[in-house]
Formats: structure tokens, C-alpha cells, sequence
């Protein structure tokens, strides 16, 4: 086991509004993780939980217990973990009592199946102060555009995650990452799901089925992507068309407060210093692809927060923020829309 290589997001922007450019090493989640994992380790399900800090919880429910003279005609819970630093423990959540516990053991327990598939562990570990868990698994499943020109890479990651304060069941999303770049293309296609639920099962043969319709989906996803990929890099885009796409993805009302305008060339500008400048862009601007990446890039790595908190920069940039996601969804649909015209 090895730590990955951790790097900003929060990127710095000089005075004039120019990017400050910097290549990125890993997928953004790598922030949030616990620990990474070697890609040619033989990493098991267990060792991920152990090696991120994730085994031996032991989440239980505790009663809630009200003031002498106080009513009430709920009986809730409150969700505790013993904390794998100290030994302490931590209050995770308050539940009522048809909330059921599970272990991270149990909501991981088909992963030996998906290792079966080929996939590999490669991060783990937890967010909003143990609530949220994941895991990210390394998929063999990659396109490159242009192979004998650009070579532009995609690799494919299934990053599973689940909550211990009922706010979401065990759900896996299929995120195509660019490499040159390490965007998080998590977008929802047509007729491919990009995220969905895993059933949970004790039973073996139970898991072996599950890990096998994952996969499967994660494939067809992926078949999926890669062709819209290749048409977006095939379908030109000149400097008037990527003006146009701007304006039509982000208006700008004519009677708009100042501060409203003052932030719509702010971002147009980002967009602009990307699109036309980033090396992340060399050998695919010009192209829808090059678009799709250049809006997508600053969703992840420019976008300013609606907190001051590192971690949900570094989880929105992962795809753990719903508002992010549907945002991504909206720029893939305009940009389609635009190569299909």
C-alpha cells in the first residue's frame, strides 16, 4: 500500500483573471481518500477497509435518552461508530427505529467479486466525518482517441460509496476520467445508466450475480461513452462556434445587477484561458471534445465553492454533489446538442 500523490484544487487565478495552470495527478477523490492503493498490488477487499481505516467500526444504534420530563412518541437513535484513530465514539447520525445498521464490512462485500471481473481497488476512505463511505475500484476498461495522433486517454473508475445516516443505500457510479487532465466525466448518457444501486446480499452467489450486472453496466456505459467521445473529437469546433456554445450554456440577461455581470465575465474568462490555453487542451481544441472538456475542467477544478471547505470542493470535483452532477449533465446535453446541429 502506498499514499497517492495529493493535489490542489483550489488553483490560483492571477490578478489579470488568467488561469494559473497546473497538471494534475489523480482523480480528485484522492483528496478525500484514506489511503491508494498500488495498481499492481493484490489488494483484497479486506485490505482496502484496512488500509483506509474503514474495518472494525462496530456501527450500532443507541438510544436517544430525553430529559427527566420530557415526552415524546418517536424513539430515535443515534447512529455510533467506535472511531478506528482513537477508540472513541462518534456520533454519526440520529435515526428512528426502523433504521437498520450495517457494517462497512457488509456494505463492501461484494467487492472480491468485482476483483474477480478484473477491476482492481485503488482509494479509499470516508467524508462528512465518517457518514459517507467509498471505495474506488480501477476498471480494465480504457479508449484512446486518436491513438496514432493525439492519443488521448480515458480510463474507466466504479467509485462505490454508501451512508450511515440513511441518506443514501450502497450506490455505485461509473466515472470515465481523462487522463491528461483527470476530469470527471460522470455524466449520464442516453440509454446507459452512469449511476445506480447495488443490491445487497449476503448470500454468495448473490454477490457473484451483483458484481457480474455491475460490471455489465460499466461496460455498456463505457461502449457507450467512447462513441459519443469520438464523434464530439470528430465534430469541429471554430473560435465563433465555441463563443456561441458559451453564451447559449451561460446567458447573461441584459438587465442584470452588476456583481451578476461582473461574475459571468469572471467565469467566461476561466472558460476562455482553458479552452484556449490550458495545455490540457493540446491536440483536442478545436473539437467538442476539447469543449466538453474545457466547461467540465473548470466544474471541477476553478469553480468557486459554496463553502469555504476544502472536502466538498474535493467531493463535488468526485460527483458527491448532486447540484455539480446535474450541472455536468446540462453542459453534456447543450454540447451534444451542438455537435448534432
Amino acid at each position: 500500500m502506498r499514499k497517492g500523490r495529493i493535489v490542489a484544487h483550489n488553483l490560483e487565478t492571477h490578478e489579470n483573471g488568467q488561469v494559473a495552470f497546473a497538471l494534475r495527478g489523480a482523480p480528485a477523490w484522492h483528496g478525500l481518500a484514506n489511503a491508494t492503493f498500488d495498481v499492481d498490488a493484490d489488494i483484497t477487499t479486506a485490505d482496502m477497509l484496512k488500509g483506509a481505516l474503514l474495518n472494525d467500526w462496530n456501527v450500532r444504534l443507541e438510544p436517544v435518552i430525553y430529559p427527566a420530563g420530557y415526552r415524546t412518541k418517536s424513539a430515535l437513535n443515534y447512529v455510533v461508530r467506535t472511531n478506528p484513530v482513537d477508540a472513541g465514539a462518534d456520533v454519526l447520525s440520529v435515526v428512528g427505529d426502523r433504521y437498520s445498521v450495517f457494517q462497512n464490512e457488509d456494505l463492501f462485500n461484494f467487492g472480491d467479486n468485482i476483483l474477480d471481473g478484473g477491476a482492481k481497488w485503488e482509494s479509499a476512505g470516508s467524508i462528512k466525518d465518517g457518514r459517507i463511505v467509498f471505495g474506488s475500484l480501477v476498471v480494465p476498461r480504457e479508449f484512446i482517441l486518436d491513438p496514432q495522433g493525439v492519443a488521448d486517454k480515458t480510463v474507466t473508475y466504479l467509485l462505490v460509496h454508501s451512508s450511515h445516516d440513511g441518506s443514501a443505500s450502497v450506490q455505485a457510479s461509473i466515472t470515465p476520467v481523462r487522463v491528461v487532465c483527470q476530469n470527471t466525466l460522470n455524466m449520464a448518457l442516453k440509454s446507459t445508466k452512469q449511476s445506480f444501486k447495488v443490491r445487497h446480499t449476503l448470500k454468495v452467489e448473490g454477490r457473484v450475480a451483483e458484481a457480474r450486472r455491475v460490471l455489465g453496466l460499466t461496460f455498456n456505459h463505457m461502449d457507450e461513452f467512447e462513441t459519443m467521445a469520438q464523434a464530439l473529437f470528430e465534430t469541429p469546433v471554430d473560435n465563433v462556434q465555441w463563443g456561441k456554445l458559451l453564451t447559449a450554456i451561460y446567458p447573461l440577461d441584459d438587465n442584470a445587477p452588476k456583481g451578476t455581470v461582473t461574475k459571468h465575465a469572471q467565469k467566461i474568462d476561466v472558460l476562455n484561458d482553458l479552452y484556449f490555453k490550458a495545455p490540457t487542451q493540446d491536440g483536442i481544441r478545436g473539437t467538442a471534445w476539447g469543449a466538453l472538456n474545457a466547461l467540465t475542467e473548470r466544474l471541477d477544478y476553478f469553480r468557486p465553492s459554496r463553502t469555504a471547505n476544502g472536502e466538498a470542493i474535493k467531493a463535488a470535483a468526485s460527483g458527491f454533489d448532486a447540484m455539480v452532477n446535474a450541472e455536468k449533465a446540462r453542459i453534456l446535453s447543450a454540447v451534444r446538442e451542438f455537435a448534432n446541429a
